[in-house]
């Protein structure tokens, strides 16, 4: 079968990847067409757009680049037409994804959603045009399954936090980690801690120059920030020119995280990962005024991170927009690397969050399955 694929986001060229893989296991035949990255496309997809061309955060910098959205729209559709794929698959990235959902629903194309838009976050009304232009909706996070089905009477499945599955297997393998310093004592440094400001330059550019404001302060401390793979390395090598306990990893987060003792992380699906490795972490973030503003008035969650988010509870520290300073990283930090009862009970929470994100069991396995199931009832 043919299958078209859209993930706008790192995380969902990760995961897109495994689905992907997953669907092979069923049918060694299945075709790919995709929007992504490097990961869907050595699952053997065919790339048509790398998601660091479709990646802009932020109410004001959606506006300011408008005229490039629009003209990824028209001309998505216009490929999907050409390529004429028995069904279509999104994945996450929702302000592109949900466009494409309604057009192609009218075009009689079956359309799968793997990882739900954040609508019990914000713009609770899209669930009405969902139900209408979704055919199967596939959700990673437990409470989702009773939200839509009890709330909004629409049946979905859930299949499991695909992260577990990830993390495991980065657990048990051994990952190599040859950071870029100039700091040749980087090994016997006393602990090691995981900068992680995001994938897209200007969210980086904003929370980065914080991250590393405290790094002074910890001499003993070496700090490791993992680049974005869609940024250039002279970009890091002229911000970090001036830290010298500080380096990079690239392509290596994972291998960061195992040997982590503490991290400071965006806000995003890092904050999960972070916490399925076990490393105590503070989350991050600052926007522009203006979107921030915006963003306060019509979102709707007690919490940022998904830590918290799932386990409704304040799990992990946040520290928003006007909060973010040095001086309250540096608290945070400390308490992190030295208060043994904090590290405890982080551990504890930690391993609740696995025991609740592992109940549904291979995420990519039961979504390929799933669409499998979908696709044999109602081949047309």
């Amino acid at each position: 079968m043919k299958y078209y694929v859209i993930a706008g986001e790192a995380s969902g060229d990760l995961h897109g990847s495994n689905l992907m893989r997953a669907m092979k296991e069923q049918d060694p035949h299945a075709q790919f067409r995709i929007w992504g990255g490097d990961m869907m496309e050595a699952a053997g997809g065919t790339l048509v757009k790398h998601y660091r061309d479709l990646a802009f955060m932020g109410f004001v910098e959606v506006l300011m680049n408008l005229r490039t959205i629009f003209k990824n729209l028209a001309f998505c559709k216009e490929d999907i037409e050409a390529y004429q794929p028995d069904a279509l698959i999104l994945v996450d990235y929702p302000g592109f994804n949900l466009r494409i959902a309604e057009w192609a629903k009218q075009k009689g194309i079956k359309v799968i959603y793997y990882i739900s838009p954040q609508v019990w976050a914000w713009k609770e009304n899209r669930v009405v045009k969902m139900k209408q232009h979704i055919d199967l909706m596939l959700v990673i996070l437990p409470f989702e399954k009773p939200y839509y089905e009890e709330k909004w009477k629409w049946p979905v499945h859930y299949v499991g936090h695909p992260l577990v599955e990830v993390i495991d297997k980065a657990k048990a393998s051994d990952l190599p980690f040859n950071p870029v310093t100039n700091n040749t004592n980087w090994a016997s440094a006393a602990k090691t801690v995981a900068l992680l400001p995001g994938s897209r330059k200007q969210e980086i550019l904003k929370k980065l120059p914080v991250m590393l404001s405290v790094t002074k302060d910890f001499p003993e401390c070496m700090f490791f920030v993992a680049k974005a793979p869609g940024l250039d390395a002279a970009f890091y090598d002229e911000m970090l020119a001036s830290y010298p306990n500080v380096g990079y990893v690239n392509n290596q987060t994972y291998a960061l995280l195992k040997r982590s003792d503490a991290a400071l992380v965006t806000s995003g699906t890092a904050t999960l990962e972070t916490a399925l490795f076990a490393v105590p972490e503070v989350v991050c973030y600052i926007g522009s005024p203006i979107s921030y503003a915006i963003a306060k008035r019509i979102i709707k969650i007690k919490y940022i991170s998904l830590v918290n988010l799932i386990m409704d509870q304040l799990v992990v520290k946040e520290l928003i927009q006007h909060e973010l300073t040095t001086d309250a990283l540096r608290m945070e930090l400390k308490a992190l690397l030295y208060q043994d009862n904090k590290r405890a009970q982080l551990k504890k929470d930690y391993t609740e969050l696995y025991e609740v994100l592992s109940m549904g069991g291979k995420a990519s396995q039961n979504a390929a399955k799933e669409i499998a199931s979908f696709l044999k009832i109602n081949a047309s």
